[in-house]
């Protein structure tokens, strides 16, 4: 490499981004970098800040230094402590604020397990789309005043309760309170299907 060549960090990242069975979309749900600005990196495109790197790199879970070095030459020590800094977590929110998802899990386990801290305003709700079949999702109420409905019933929640329903059906949360309602979500595929 001569000493102007800068690395070629867009085919590492997609080849660690394909490897993981990440589309553009999800990695830049649990990266906070833009879908247009993944693709533009991925082509060679776009000079990346380190900032953007940064986040690219902990969403990955691969080390800043291997991703300039052009790849991930041999894993993390298996007694590591990964920490993921408030700033680094990324977030999905709601246009209108009506409710935000901080994605707690590893991108590497997306499309098996997720897990989410939920957020949702007084007299808002969570709308979800039915996901893939065989998914379940378990939502365990850090306040009161949650309510989740599904085409197979209601529940409402209290403080410390956790719900359990499927997930491949349309469903809804909805907070009833005159607080912001607080959750964990915990998200499983059905890996047969």
């Amino acid at each position: 490499m001569e000493v102007n060549d800068a690395p070629k960090i867009g085919p590492v990242i997609q080849k660690e981004r394909k490897e993981r069975h990440l589309t553009l979309d999800r990695l830049a749900a649990i990266s906070g970098v833009s879908r247009s600005m993944l693709s533009q990196i991925e082509r060679g495109e776009a000079n990346p800040t380190f900032a953007v790197l940064w986040s690219l790199t902990q969403a990955l879970g691969i080390d800043f230094s291997q991703l300039i070095a052009g790849g991930i030459t041999h894993q993390r020590k298996a007694e590591a402590i990964e920490l993921v800094t408030l700033a680094l977590t990324p977030e999905i929110k709601s246009p209108d604020g009506a409710w935000r998802l901080r994605i707690l899990s590893s991108p590497a386990l997306a499309g098996r397990i997720e897990w989410y801290e939920v957020e949702i305003a007084p007299g808002c709700m969570l709308q979800s789309a039915p996901h893939a079949p065989g998914t379940f999702e378990h939502l365990t109420a850090h306040t009161d005043g949650l309510l989740v409905e599904t085409e197979q019933g209601r529940q409402a929640l209290k403080t410390g309760e956790t719900a359990r329903y499927r997930a491949d059906v349309a469903h809804e949360i909805t907070n009833s309170g005159l607080e912001t309602a607080r959750a964990l979500m915990v998200v499983l595929y059905d890996q047969d299907n």
